[in-house]
């Protein structure tokens, strides 16, 4: 169909076929993005979860263009684990992961401290057939109810028909408020080797286990955990049909510590976390904000390693076009386009 006769009224008064990308708002719940009227994702910004899986926004279901769903949600394994979402297991003392903390000489302790990211409004909702912006600001408040740090998140969506793929692009800024240093870490930063996780994490499906791990340089499995590098792909076949998809995680180049460690599994679990607090401590100083970007290309397909490069390549693009954006007077206009003066 042509772009004219998607504008075109029909005849007999039936509703045209959406194209492009869209934006779907459940008041005080969810966003659903679509493609082509197709759900490509659900955000989940007021999550009814329970207190000990730390409550935080998250993005699930995440399909791919060609309708394969590349996230998992509550699995029994680990039900604080949800689709993609930026989770953090050792902000000081605080636990914004879920479940119990690995402490230092004593091993995972459920203790109470299992705190909450809350959503608490949208500066942006922008959509247009080649983009979805979105811009959000959290808090992040402790078991006891104490707010220890404010955020502003943002991310992109933009798709890719040629390719089969599209690319979601997560920023995230928080600031401590308290009035003294907060170290974020890890349970590797306790003393637990190789569980650097923390950061922007993807929980894969379980037909993923047992994937493929592809980097600039290299490929494997669970031998790549801990690699640093500026991107890490990862493909899986997909239960009932012969399909499989590939996830390509790309680490801004402005990011601190870049590039970045990653904690990544095949064997017991598909996971993917670029950790950018793996095996150091980062303080975050009271009033000043840290700032992590990423893009998350998901595509159909087994792309291989050349293949992911090109992906890689392209997240790179999509973060170029978030930054644009979200320079002053970089608002998208109708068709998601960016205007920068």
């Amino acid at each position: 169909m042509t772009p004219d006769q998607h504008d075109r009224p029909a005849a007999d008064g039936a509703e045209p076929p959406a194209r492009g990308l869209g934006l779907v708002h459940e008041h005080d719940r969810a966003l659903r993005i679509t493609h082509d009227g197709a759900e490509l994702t659900r955000y989940v910004y007021r999550p009814w979860d329970v207190q000990l899986e730390s409550p935080r926004p998250y993005f699930h279901p995440v399909r791919t263009l060609g309708g394969d769903t590349v996230s998992l949600y509550r699995p029994h394994d680990h039900v604080w684990h949800k689709g993609i979402a930026w989770s953090l297991p050792n902000v000081g003392p605080a636990n914004l992961w879920g479940g119990p903390t690995y402490v230092r000489d004593r091993g995972y302790q459920q203790l109470p401290n299992d705190g909450a990211m809350v959503h608490r409004g949208f500066d942006r909702l922008a959509a247009g057939p080649e983009a979805v912006s979105v811009a959000e600001r959290l808090d992040w408040v402790t078991e006891q109810g104490e707010t220890w740090f404010t955020e502003e998140r943002a991310f992109r969506v933009s798709a890719d028909p040629a390719r089969g793929a599209w690319t979601l692009v997560f920023d995230s800024a928080f600031t401590n408020r308290t009035g003294a240093a907060i170290r974020i870490g890890s349970p590797t930063t306790e003393g637990r080797e190789n569980a650097g996780y923390g950061g922007l994490f993807w929980r894969g499906p379980r037909s993923f286990s047992g994937g493929r791990v592809y980097s600039p340089d290299t490929e494997g499995g669970d031998d790549m955990m801990g690699l640093r590098a500026p991107w890490l792909a990862f493909a899986g076949r997909h239960d009932g049909h012969d399909r499989s998809a590939t996830l390509v995680f790309v680490d801004a180049p402005g990011n601190p510590g870049h590039p970045v460690r990653w904690f990544v599994r095949t064997g017991i679990f598909a996971c993917v976390c670029p950790a950018p607090f793996f095996s150091e401590e980062v303080p975050a100083e009271p009033g000043r904000p840290l700032r992590y970007r990423y893009a998350v290309v998901i595509a159909d397909g087994d792309r291989g390693r050349a293949g992911s490069a090109e992906l890689a390549e392209s997240g790179l693009t999509g973060l170029e076009r978030a930054a644009a954006e979200q320079a002053p007077g970089g608002v998208p206009d109708q068709e998601g386009r960016v205007r920068v003066p």
